[in-house]
């Protein structure tokens, strides 16, 4: 039975939000980083995607409604990869964000005074990068496993070389100032890693199109702005909990019921972490449209003049896929 015959069409190749506004990015992303969707079930995910891919070829189940098509599409989106279809790892997607995160910033909070604890849980979190950008990788674009190592590499020496020298420089600091030294070698990872794992883009440009999507070109700028704006989003993703837990923790621990149950301490960072990152993943993500933007005053010279000559004063601005 054709959906029409149901309801009107709708496009499921579109967000199911307005994505030039704040408020309809932050819905999108919240629907797609839910990590609920992560205790569901091969089965579960099985069906929907086979519900998704009927609908888009014309034909679903009688009775399905617009809701049921939105919630197979939410699942369909958090499991599967976007160009090869395949059925993504668990610890890998965007919905395990949460979950992982809270888990590994809430160890790396609490266990940051020794240099061994420091190093292996920069390693176990640049891991979970690692795994994270292999999983949702550009399957279109020629990102290798080499590439990926290095970057992995890259980033977890520069993690842990900020980490232990911090904490060297900091071995007399307030206790407060040491709790942050987490937050700066995340921040010095992310700042290697992005870069490594895109570095295509920087060295041959980005696809570049007009309103309509008709490809114009490759733009290293436009390569540059994407990269630095999911830098800004990543470091914005974590700072919040990686900022604010060390200051409730400093007061609480201050009171003798806290000093009782030390062994909770770790868990109950987790928890803080995990309140942090609920709002934080979907909001991070959401600070720049993923459709980003670029005047055609601000492009390579040689690209400007190329689009001028052929399209004359008609474009001025262009557009291009920042990434994630």
């Amino acid at each position: 039975m054709t959906a029409s015959s149901e309801m009107p069409r709708i496009d499921l190749d579109r967000p199911r939000w307005d994505q030039s506004t704040f408020i309809g990015r932050l819905k999108h992303f919240a629907n797609l980083t839910d990590m609920r969707t992560v205790l569901s079930s091969d089965a579960k995910l099985n069906q929907a995607r086979d519900l998704v891919t009927n609908y888009r070829l014309g034909s679903t189940p009688p009775g399905t409604t617009e809701e049921q098509l939105w919630y197979a599409k939410k699942l369909y989106d958090s499991a599967f990869h976007p160009d090869s279809g395949e059925l993504q790892n668990v610890i890998g997607r965007m919905s395990f964000q949460v979950p992982g995160g809270m888990l590994i910033t809430g160890f790396m909070l609490q266990f940051y005074r020794t240099v061994p604890a420091v190093v292996f849980w920069q390693w176990i979190n640049q891991s979970f990068n690692a795994l994270v950008n292999y999983t949702n990788r550009n399957a279109a674009s020629a990102i290798t496993t080499k590439q990926i190592g290095t970057a992995y590499a890259s980033a977890t020496t520069a993690a842990v070389a900020v980490s232990v020298g911090l904490n060297s420089l900091t071995a007399r600091a307030p206790q407060l100032l040491q709790r942050y030294v987490p937050f700066a070698a995340v921040a010095a990872g992310n700042f290697a890693n992005i870069p490594l794992m895109r570095q295509r883009e920087l060295m041959n440009g980005i696809v570049i199109t007009d309103g309509n999507g008709n490809e114009l070109g490759k733009s290293k700028k436009a390569a540059k702005k994407g990269i630095f704006q999911v830098f800004v989003s990543r470091v914005s993703m974590a700072a919040p909990g990686m900022l604010l837990c060390p200051v409730i923790m400093q007061k609480m621990e201050r009171y003798t019921w806290m000093q009782r149950i030390q062994f909770l301490h770790a868990p109950i960072q987790v928890m803080l972490v995990g309140c942090f990152l609920v709002f934080m993943v979907p909001t991070a993500c959401a600070l720049f449209p993923q459709r980003a933007s670029l005047a055609v005053e601000k492009l390579e010279p040689d690209l400007k003049a190329s689009i001028q000559e052929k399209y004359g004063d008609k474009i001025k601005t262009v557009y291009f896929n920042k990434g994630l």
